[in-house]
């Protein structure tokens, strides 16, 4: 894809309905990162800063709003042909990625000078298991998450900011379904809201399902979502969650099957108990999204200022897929696609700041 092309608009943004009639018109702003990698890997710092993680062990990093990127992979993943599938960001210097796979393909990398030096953390001895996604509580508590060992999802700790990772207990977590595991395809099978809540998003199994812990990981409980599985490909891939100070027990699910080939018809499922019961979006995405993302409280005020709900309203998310964008308004209950081009994944880090980043290098912050 051409330079030019990288730094058009995606697509022309069609109207969408918004709060008291305002007439708000969202659109991505392309940035040229200069790579072809896929970037299922992404940490928004702020509207300056973010942070790419993709394929052949590709880490990229900008810190004036996209208009350059600097690429800081870690020495010996591209010829390792490492899969970084998910980056939390503390800041512009301070990162953890996570690459996939099976065995010591898995690794959890940290770097402390901004991608400059990386020190490896953690490296997967155990051939049967396959982690997908991290996610962070603060800047020192965090875990990753593999597919099922011995019948259980396997959950990793640190407690020092990603530098060591310990396997938790298993004795509080459910039993897995039969095929059921996690999609390593946006970082977000993975999240937390909050010091102590993380849900982890499932599918393969016979039910879609989003296990929630309460406990930093150490005993969780699970609830069918109405987003379909029972196939391999089929399931939740991204999920949503907002800090108790701001309606924690509002979540939101995303996901259907990737197969390109297959309609995803019950893409989007939400949550107003933190997870304990799902109920399907009335008018979901048009198809499958690997990625959502709530828009921060004061997005795009008329006035600029940080508490305004703006143009987008209170409860406006966005999702995104290989087909798309789609925009809520109503905490997740109806969705309008707003724009045709392919993001994997999608994230917000206040006012102004939400990217999205996917195939061909793709790298966006909305407008």
């Amino acid at each position: 894809m051409s330079a030019a092309a990288l730094t058009a608009a995606v697509s022309v943004p069609v109207a969408v309905g918004t709060p008291a009639g305002a007439a708000a018109r969202p659109s991505w702003a392309l940035k040229d990162t200069g790579t072809d990698a896929r970037f299922r890997g992404l940490a928004a710092v702020g509207r300056t800063t973010a942070w790419l993680a993709g394929s052949a062990g590709t880490v990229l990093r900008t810190a004036d709003g996209g208009r350059s990127w600097q690429n800081v992979s870690p020495p010996g993943a591209a010829a390792e042909a490492l899969e970084f599938r998910d980056v939390e960001a503390f800041d512009g210097r301070r990162a953890v990625v996570l690459a996939i796979g099976e065995g010591e393909a898995s690794r959890v990398l940290r770097t402390e000078d901004g991608g400059a030096t990386w020190a490896e953390a953690f490296r997967n001895t155990d051939a049967r298991a396959f982690y997908d996604c991290m996610a962070f509580f603060d800047h020192r508590n965090g875990l990753a998450v593999s597919d099922p060992v011995d019948g259980k999802f396997r959950i990793l700790s640190t407690a020092d900011g990603g530098r060591s990772w310990q396997v938790l207990p298993d004795a509080g977590m459910p039993e897995a379904l039969p095929g059921e595991a996690g999609f390593a395809a946006s970082g977000q099978c993975l999240v937390t809201a909050g010091p102590r809540d993380v849900w982890l998003a499932t599918g393969g199994g016979a039910t879609g399902r989003v296990l929630h812990s309460a406990d930093r990981g150490r005993t969780w409980r699970a609830a069918t979502t109405t987003v379909p599985a029972g196939e391999g490909a089929k399931g939740v891939f991204g999920l949503a969650f907002r800090d108790r100070g701001y309606g924690a027990a509002r979540g939101l699910a995303v996901g259907g099957d990737y197969r390109k080939d297959q309609a995803s018809p019950l893409a989007a499922s939400v949550t107003a108990d933190g997870g304990r019961s799902w109920s399907a979006a009335s008018v979901p995405p048009a198809a499958y999204r690997s990625g959502v993302a709530w828009l921060p409280y004061g997005s795009y005020a008329p006035t600029g200022s940080y508490g305004s709900y703006g143009p987008l309203g209170k409860d406006a998310a966005l999702a995104v897929g290989p087909t798309g964008t789609d925009i809520t308004h109503d905490a997740g209950r109806t969705w309008q696609s707003f724009d045709a081009g392919s993001f994997d994944t999608v994230d917000c880090a206040g006012p102004g700041a939400c990217w999205a980043a996917g195939e061909k290098g793709r790298a966006a912050r909305l407008e």
